[in-house]
């Protein structure tokens, strides 16, 4: 009685039919690469892997990290292709690290040639000081076009083509021309550089541990700095003309030609690289909506980065090449030096240079940039002085090797830390603007060290350098 009075109040009502989901719309498109740089991704901590890319992360405006800083959160997340990954990296940076070593051939060749070009042709250090700046000239001129090139081209027709410039040039100087002819082949030289060191920089400073990476690289340009005054000063040493180093440069530039085309031929259909980039300079990208070439040259030209980047690559390559370029013409003028055996010093300041961007960059990684910078900067300062006031050739000799090494890992660190800092759709061009600035520092300070010499003397260099 009680069960029926109870169900009594109770009744069953038939359920709905449970429906099925709708089916998930799958695209047979997959996304593109606008579509990838629109995504927001979350932060999910640091992981480091060899064979993968990198997810890195970092707090806004923490320069020792160099990272950009985010205009909506506090952190970024990006996914760095690494020296393994893709699997080709491991072959465009033996193709970078080849480029580097002939520009050190050709960037410290000069400095032990200079005696013999004003020989030659009767010249003094002022005349014979041109050569920078018509080196200069071609590195701004690429400075406003390497971007255009590279967006035409692509990287990998874009190197090829900067090799072609050198290689013409190293042709018209191998041969018996006038100086002017050598002055507007050096112009040549300098656009082909600029242009491959542009692209080869941002390339470099996209990878995880770039520091590193980037500094082992550039320690290859110390290497052919140190090889080009030896192979110079034996060349002319044993009677043959100094243009012939040139004829023989041209081979290692014919086999990079054909490396970098190799290398980075199907570079910008390789997604993983252009989706590492984007990711890395996500947060920077949100604003940037500028499309037109031209608002793109005056966004990076206001921007702080590329201001002070130019600057202190101007200081820092015009004490460089200065140092490099006369040191050995001191030497001779105040030290009596003998030029056959005095040319190889220059050797020992690239080797120095070579051993710091190899050794000391693991340092720069651990301490931080900008206190490495400061120390290394302070450490040349003192060296310099020494160079100045000691008078033994073998005392200064070790003392320029000293500040090789410790100018050396400066420009790898500082090169990382600017091109984290810049939108990745400012990179090229203000990497390249960069280092048109660092040019036309190498060219004006050696052609004032040479035009005030001519006046009073090579001793100039030291206060030249020091300030």
């Amino acid at each position: 009685m009680a069960t029926s009075a109870f169900g009594v109040g109770l009744s069953v009502l038939p359920s709905d039919p449970i429906k099925q989901p709708p089916s998930a719309r799958v695209s047979e498109k997959p996304p593109s690469l606008e579509d990838l740089d629109a995504m927001e991704l979350p932060s999910y901590g640091l992981t480091t892997k060899y064979s993968k890319p990198t997810i890195s992360t970092s707090p806004p405006n923490d320069l020792e990290q160099s990272q950009p800083p985010t205009t909506q959160q506090g952190s970024a997340a990006g996914i760095l292709p690494t020296l393994w990954y893709p699997p080709m990296n491991r072959y465009r940076v033996a193709a970078c690290c080849a480029e580097y070593f002939a520009n050190g051939l050709n960037d410290a060749a000069p400095g032990a040639l200079i005696p013999y070009i004003e020989s030659s042709y009767s010249i003094g250090y002022a005349v014979v000081s041109m050569i920078w700046i018509s080196n200069a000239v071609g590195f701004i001129l690429a400075a406003f076009t390497s971007d255009l090139i590279c967006a035409r081209l692509g990287r990998a027709k874009s190197l090829m083509l900067s090799e072609i410039f050198v290689i013409a040039a190293y042709a018209v100087i191998a041969c018996p021309v006038p100086f002017p002819v050598v002055v507007v082949a050096y112009c040549a030289i300098g656009f082909g550089e600029a242009l491959e060191i542009a692209l080869n920089n941002v390339f470099l400073a996209n990878l995880a541990n770039a520091t590193v990476v980037f500094g082992a690289a550039q320690g290859f340009y110390g290497v052919g700095g140190t090889i080009g005054p030896l192979m110079a000063t034996a060349l002319v040493s044993g009677g043959v003309h100094w243009s012939v180093f040139y004829a023989i440069a041209i081979g290692f530039r014919v086999v990079n030609f054909g490396v970098v085309g190799w290398s980075f031929w199907g570079y910008e259909k390789e997604g993983v690289s252009q989706f590492g980039n984007s990711l890395q300079q996500m947060a920077s990208q949100q604003e940037e909506r500028e499309t037109s070439k031209l608002g793109m040259m005056r966004r990076a030209l206001r921007n702080r980065t590329t201001v002070i980047g130019a600057l202190f690559i101007f200081a820092y390559q015009g004490a460089e090449v200065a140092e490099a370029g006369w040191v050995i013409t001191y030497l001779i003028d105040y030290r009596d030096g003998d030029p056959k055996k005095v040319g190889y010093v220059t050797s020992g300041f690239w080797a120095g240079l070579t051993i710091g961007r190899f050794v000391l960059t693991h340092i720069a990684t651990r301490v931080g940039e900008k206190p490495f910078v400061v120390v290394m900067t302070v450490g040349c300062l003192a060296f310099q002085f020494l160079v100045w006031f000691v008078p033994s050739i073998i005392g200064e000799a070790v003392a320029v090797a000293i500040i090789g090494l410790l100018i050396g890992p400066i420009y790898p660190g500082a090169q990382t830390v600017f091109t984290r800092l810049l939108p990745g759709k400012l990179q090229v061009f203000a990497i390249g603007f960069i280092s048109s600035m660092g040019s036309s520092g190498g060219a004006l300070v050696p052609f004032l060290t040479g035009l005030i010499a001519q006046a009073a003397g090579t001793f100039v260099l030291h206060p030249i350098c020091i300030l």
